[in-house]
């Protein structure tokens, strides 16, 4: 599930606003470098849970977390924005897999999806370090999730088929993140060939009570239904959304009212996780 990023302004080149917001930028960047070279990241793990079935997990999702020089979390709306089509943003997808696959390595019972951008695909450190993981751990495979967002896929539909085909093979699954949120063009769609579609939030909040997020999230359930792909409701905050999502018939829940985000792998908390 990838979190909310909000999209930065943009007046005019000479105003003083813009040159205030390149200043913040080019000081984030410089933080993220540090970051990166000095390999202060961690994942945050969130949990997924079968509908009508409280508690029960079906799979974590580890989101990366990047520590500023004081050791503490930066938002990624601090930075997402500005670094995703940069090389930057690989790295970043590097070390997210890395520290998944590593996860899974260290606890054969544990399924884990993993953020990545269709940009890291052919980037060659991304995929020698995904290799390197599966032939580390022969079972890590069947146990990890992919997770792209929808407007990431549609940036190259043909190359992101193409892999997902590859991957497959081997037992890896993916996860359409974000779905509903208006990227996707229908006649790309049935060659993906996704295993698991997340439902954006924008239809899951207040669902219980809103007839128009009723109707569009039980259109996505039947196309999900239709491909054979389980189901994902995301930013789950609110019992009665809950409770009108299991009915509605969605696989398995994802949000705050489940868990948050937590640095200290929830199976192997003996105190209360730090949220992140």
């Amino acid at each position: 599930m990838t979190e909310p990023v909000t999209d930065l302004p943009t007046p005019g080149l000479d105003s003083p606003l813009a040159c205030a917001v390149s200043e913040r930028d080019r000081a984030t960047l410089a933080i993220v470098r540090r970051a990166l070279e000095r390999r202060r990241v961690v994942l945050a793990y969130q949990p997924v849970v079968k509908a009508g079935e409280t508690g029960q997990i079906a799979f974590y999702e580890g989101l990366i977390r990047i520590l500023d020089d004081q050791g503490r979390i930066l938002p990624a709306r601090d930075f997402l924005p500005v670094v995703e089509t940069s090389e930057i943003g690989r790295v970043i997808d590097c070390l997210a897999l890395e520290l998944g696959l590593q996860a899974l390595s260290e606890d054969r019972g544990l399924r884990l999806a993993i953020n990545m951008s269709a940009r890291s695909i052919g980037y060659a450190r991304w995929k020698r370090t995904l290799l390197q993981g599966l032939e580390r751990d022969r079972t890590a495979a069947e146990r990890l999730i992919l997770e792209i967002t929808e407007a990431s896929a549609m940036l190259m539909p043909d190359l992101v088929s193409v892999f997902m085909r590859e991957l497959q093979r081997t037992g890896v699954s993916f996860a359409l993140d974000d779905f509903g949120a208006g990227y996707t063009a229908i006649r790309y769609f049935k060659q993906f060939y996704f295993d698991i579609l997340k439902i954006d939030g924008q239809f899951i909040r207040n669902i219980h009570r809103d007839p128009d997020n009723q109707v569009l999230t039980q259109a996505l359930i039947s196309i999900a239904r239709h491909f054979d792909m389980f189901t994902v409701a995301e930013f789950v905050e609110d019992g009665r959304d809950a409770a009108f999502l299991a009915k509605l018939g969605v696989d398995c829940l994802q949000g705050y009212l489940f868990g948050a985000p937590t640095t200290m792998p929830p199976w192997k908390a003996t105190a209360p996780a730090k949220t992140a």
